[in-house]
């Protein structure tokens, strides 16, 4: 979840912005000073005049914050309680933290009461920890008269709704709370679980106010949010998929492998089946002294089992990612040649028997038209049956195709 950079008494003008951070001071504003700085100080010294920092911008979440407490008492479920928590977190709430929205103290100190009754969570609470979580160090309770009061405010409402209305507050408030809290857990887990990561999908980012910027954001964590897509990094860490759907990176082949490599049960699940199907073909391969092995990194299940059924073979496993050929060492105990290359699916292989992967990038069917090998084993999709052909397994939707010269 991404909450942060306030005064303790919230800043009471524009200029008091770069002023904003009180014990983790030094460490957050050299961040600033070292590329959002100058561009920041522009957009503070065009900002419009008025009670509104950013005019309109800000005028616009209030709107919105206002529509999500209406949309709360004319129709509250778990399921508009859980999305609007998770959807205001990380775009009104977040926003209103990085870059208050009105010029004076007080207006930002009861706008913070007003999310804090919308999110029955302290604000001052969340700002404290994604402070902390900007600069790296461990969170640590900080008591102020902002935080008790809205600590106060949050036991208020808790306490009229279980004597008001006790079973929806148990089925329905409750729940939902819940629920966004989870969501804005998976969110901030997968914005950072391989570092800090973008996601820069037009409709997210629209919808979320450019919270996809991620990277950007942490480079810049002072930055008004229109201003993040001018700092885009080309050497940012990004995502196809926005954070809360992150975790469909792992329903793909190398997420499956990763599974694999987390568990001694799947490793000897998958050993077993590619075992019985190799040894399904491998009588009709005759003459096989050198074996190549392209991707054979992570778990190398195909180096394994070759080594068992053809022990006299030269097994030579070809990887373009050189991490996964050290996870593979782990597993072969030097008794494979190991070569960190990209494998050209055109070129004619030096082998007597290659093998060619599921996730193999280049043009498939060529290498069925003409094989580069003597015999090449395809890994391949169940229903993608090609001359001598054998199920690896339905579960994993895979067979084992041999197509020779």
């Amino acid at each position: 979840m991404s909450f942060a950079l306030i005064n303790d008494r919230f800043p009471g003008n524009a200029a008091s912005a770069n002023d904003a951070f009180d014990t983790n001071r030094r460490t957050v504003e050299s961040g600033i000073a070292r590329g959002s700085g100058p561009a920041f100080a522009r957009s503070i010294g065009n900002e419009p005049r008025g009670i509104l920092r950013h005019g309109a911008w800000d005028a616009l979440f209030i709107g919105l914050a206002l529509a999500h407490g209406v949309l709360l008492l004319l129709a509250p479920s778990v399921s508009l309680i859980a999305l609007a928590f998770w959807w205001n977190a990380n775009t009104i709430a977040h926003n209103f933290i990085h870059c208050p929205f009105f010029r004076s103290r007080t207006w930002n100190a009861v706008f913070s009461v007003c999310l804090t009754m919308l999110l029955a969570v302290p604000q001052r609470l969340w700002r404290d920890r994604h402070l902390a979580h900007h600069t790296g160090r461990p969170w640590r309770w900080r008591w102020s008269r902002q935080l008790v009061f809205e600590m106060v405010c949050v036991s208020g409402l808790w306490t009229i709704l279980l004597v008001s209305a006790p079973m929806f507050l148990l089925t329905v408030y409750l729940p939902g709370i819940l629920i966004g809290l989870g969501l804005c857990q998976l969110q901030g887990h997968f914005e950072h679980e391989r570092g800090t990561t973008s996601h820069y999908g037009r409709i997210y980012n629209f919808l979320f106010f450019n919270d996809g910027y991620h990277v950007e954001h942490h480079a810049h964590p002072a930055e008004f949010w229109r201003s993040l897509p001018g700092h885009a990094a080309l050497a940012a860490r990004a995502s196809r998929w926005p954070p809360v759907l992150r975790w469909l990176e792992y329903c793909n082949l190398d997420g499956l492998e990763h599974l694999v490599l987390r568990s001694k049960t799947l490793q000897r699940f998958v050993l077993k089946k590619h075992e019985k199907a190799v040894r399904a073909l491998l009588p009709r391969m005759k003459g096989v002294h050198r074996v190549t092995i392209v991707g054979g990194g992570l778990f190398p299940r195909t180096a394994l089992i070759l080594r068992k059924l053809l022990p006299e073979s030269e097994l030579t496993i070809i990887e373009a990612n050189l991490e996964n050929l050290r996870t593979a060492r782990a597993y072969l105990n030097g008794r494979v040649r190991l070569m960190h290359e990209f494998f050209q699916g055109g070129v004619e292989a030096d082998t007597d028997l290659l093998v060619v992967p599921l996730a193999f990038l280049g043009d498939r069917d060529a290498i069925y038209r003409q094989p580069p090998a003597p015999a090449v084993l395809v890994h391949d999709w169940v229903w993608r049956r090609r001359e001598t052909s054998t199920i690896v397994s339905w579960l994993l939707l895979k067979r084992l195709n041999l197509v020779t010269r």
